[in-house]
């Protein structure tokens, strides 16, 4: 299970921050590609005020754009790619994937979208960043060092439960030839179980997907409240799981140990914040 706390003895992130000032999560499992860019923004180094300081990188929160664009800007000189190269999700918690070209470049950032209910991004070609958005629900990174490909995805308990982890990893077998066996993934931060507490509606959407040891581990039981079920989800260790059920060896995928919920001066946390907050992005590309 993810432990909650963001510090420089992390096993499986580092803090960066550029020389911009902005502060950014690195996955040490794509440590030595040194082909890869890839990064998870935080609160700090952005100009957003209020709510939404500082760094806040969604358009639909009611932020100013022109704060939105100018944040983005900065992201992507820490990173070393333009906003023009970005291609972000068009997120509704779906386990649907979209192949993104160059065509897409600069979607859903700089210019609008040709696609909708998209949650997963992948794609081989350089110079282009998958990007997602998130604020408790987990990014989910791939990449396949054999075929140079890559995947990112935005997973709630929706796109958790309809799996889009294999969706994506599927997607990438189809287009890229890639061996699941080859894939190096990071499941990145997101809130963790203590503080995720759902009732016997989401419970009932796993219903089937573990084994019981697996199933306990991803869904505790909690006293009832007002007679309804309670439960702690695991969104951490569910989609661990549902990596490894279509073929990524177990021993290729860091799972964080960063809380958004356990880091409201650091990161945005819907959930902590009763949905009072700006957004973070993953980024991922070939360079």
């Amino acid at each position: 299970m993810p432990i909650q706390y963001l510090s420089g003895r992390s096993r499986t992130t580092e803090l960066i921050s550029a020389e911009n000032r902005v502060l950014y999560i690195k996955a040490k499992v794509f440590a030595d590609l040194d082909y890869i860019i890839q990064g998870f923004s935080t609160r700090i180094g952005g100009v957003s005020e209020g709510i939404y300081a500082a760094m806040n990188l969604s358009f639909d929160r009611g932020d100013k754009r022109e704060n939105v664009e100018e944040n983005y800007r900065k992201m992507g000189e820490a990173l070393g790619v333009e906003p023009q190269r970005m291609v972000l999700a068009q997120q509704t918690h779906s386990a649907n994937v979209l192949h993104v070209t160059r065509e897409h470049a600069g979607m859903g950032i700089v210019r609008e979208r040709n696609f909708s209910e998209i949650d997963g991004l992948v794609t081989d070609e350089k110079g282009l960043c998958l990007v997602t958005a998130h604020a408790d629900c987990i990014p989910l990174y791939f990449v396949d060092p054999v075929k140079k490909a890559i995947g990112l995805a935005h997973s709630g308990w929706k796109g958790t439960a309809a799996n889009i982890a294999g969706a994506v990893i599927e997607k990438m077998k189809e287009d890229f030839g890639t061996d699941p066996a080859d894939i190096l993934a990071f499941i990145g931060p997101g809130i963790c179980r203590d503080h995720y507490e759902v009732g016997e509606d989401v419970e009932s959407k796993f219903e089937g997907m573990y084994t019981d040891l697996r199933r306990s581990r991803v869904l505790k039981r909690m006293p009832d409240k007002d007679g309804e079920k309670k439960y702690l989800l695991n969104l951490h260790m569910a989609n661990y799981y549902n990596m490894t059920a279509a073929g990524v060896i177990n021993t290729n995928i860091y799972l964080t140990d960063i809380c958004t919920y356990c880091n409201p001066k650091l990161l945005f946390s819907h959930r902590y914040t009763k949905g009072e907050r700006g957004g973070m992005c993953a980024f991922l590309a070939l360079k």
